[in-house]
This record gives structure tokens, C-alpha cells and sequence, in this order.
């Protein structure tokens, strides 16, 4: 547990932990250096917001994916490069980054792997896990499960000489302090698209999966 930002509100402050973790974490096992270019699928999701953000405050380059209507929004985030999945295809434009945070299906990672130098990582919080995964949570009995699972973009990534890997974000509340202090300065900004009382979660999972937020939908619970 760890005490709530002091200058946003309580539905802000519910907004932070998984795609803020997520995000530093993802970061941290990059081991990010500033003036990498990194690229983040889905810059106006929920981690996409927190990642654009945070990646600048890094001083890294960073391009992303987003609609049409978002793509001004996105770049006032701090995006350098913003690409309309809707009529550009992102593997043909970016080259030679050194991390991809993926966040999407399984064509999406594949194409990404063009857009990544050799040396280079993808990250994805989106799947398929790895075996190492596996080891890492102390999960044996499902290690050969996974290997299946994840052994075409393993193999394909490894002849790319690019390092692909999972995570799952994990609770740390050390790192929640860190995120804090920046946010209580004013470097990360959460981005809360919509508000639903508890009496409506039905209606905000329908808004989630239709694709239509901004950041971070809440629900109130009271």
C-alpha cells in the first residue's frame, strides 16, 4: 500500500498503480538510456498516456500508434512520432528502434519486429509468456506450456537478434513512491477519460472494449 498522490483526486489516484507499475517496470528492464528511441503501441490507452509521458521525462526519442482524432492529443503527451493506425502502417515508417512496449495481438507484435535494430527489445505486457517468465514466478509445472505457447515470436525475434521477453506487472511499493514524487512535481499527469458510478459498471466495460477511452475509465464505487 502506499499513500495517494496529494494533488489529484481519489479517481485519479485509482488510475495510477497498474499502468503506472506496468510501465516502470517495463522500463526499468529495458534499462532505458536517454536518447534510445523507444516505440509505444497505443499511445492514447491507458498505458500508453503513462508511458509517453514518462519516456520523455527519460529523454528518449518515442513514436506511438493512435486514431485519427487522437493524434494532435497524443502529441501534446510528449510523442515525437505519432502514426494513424488507421491509414499508415507502422512497420513500413519506424526503423531501427531500440524498444518496442508491446500492447496488442499477435500480428501487431509480429510487425513490430521490423521495427526493432538488431540488439534491440521487445517487452510485451500483452502475451504470448515466455518460459523464463514461468521460472521467474516460481510456475515450473507450466514452463514447457509456455514455450509452446511463445515459441514462434521467441524464434523469430532470436533470428533477428532481438530480445523479446514478458511481463507481468508486479506490486512494489517502492516504486509506487517514486511514481508519486514525479506526479505530486508534475512530470506524469494521469489521464482519466471517463467516470461511472458503480451502479453503470456494465455500461463502462462495454466503453473499455469498444475502444473508445482515453487513458483510464473509473468506476466510483461509492
Amino acid at each position: 500500500m502506499a499513500l495517494k498522490q496529494k494533488n489529484i483526486s481519489k479517481e485519479e489516484a485509482a488510475s495510477i498503480p497498474l499502468v503506472g507499475l506496468t510501465v516502470w517496470q517495463a522500463f526499468e528492464k529495458a534499462k532505458l538510456r536517454k536518447g534510445q528511441k523507444i516505440f509505444i503501441q497505443a499511445g492514447s490507452g491507458g498505458v500508453g498516456t503513462i508511458a509517453i509521458q514518462l519516456v520523455k521525462y527519460l529523454g528518449t526519442i518515442v513514436a506511438t500508434t493512435t486514431s485519427t482524432a487522437n493524434m494532435d492529443w497524443v502529441k501534446g503527451l510528449g510523442a515525437d512520432i505519432v502514426i494513424d493506425y488507421k491509414t499508415q502502417d507502422f512497420e513500413y515508417i519506424l526503423k531501427n528502434y531500440d524498444l518496442v512496449l508491446n500492447s496488442q495481438d499477435a500480428k501487431t507484435l509480429e510487425k513490430s519486429l521490423k521495427t526493432v535494430k538488431p540488439k534491440g527489445k521487445i517487452i510485451s505486457i500483452s502475451g504470448p509468456p515466455t518460459p523464463e517468465f514461468a521460472k521467474n514466478i516460481g510456475a515450473s509445472l507450466i514452463r514447457f506450456i509456455l514455450s509452446l505457447i511463445s515459441s514462434g515470436i521467441r524464434r523469430k525475434a532470436k533470428r533477428k537478434e532481438i530480445d523479446y521477453s514478458f511481463l507481468f506487472m508486479q506490486a512494489d511499493v517502492h516504486q509506487l513512491n517514486q511514481i508519486t514524487n514525479l506526479i505530486e512535481s508534475g512530470v506524469i499527469k494521469p489521464i482519466v477519460d471517463k467516470i461511472f458510478p458503480f451502479e453503470q459498471t456494465n455500461v463502462a466495460l462495454d466503453y473499455v472494449e469498444n475502444g473508445r477511452a482515453k487513458g483510464k475509465v473509473i468506476v466510483r464505487v461509492k
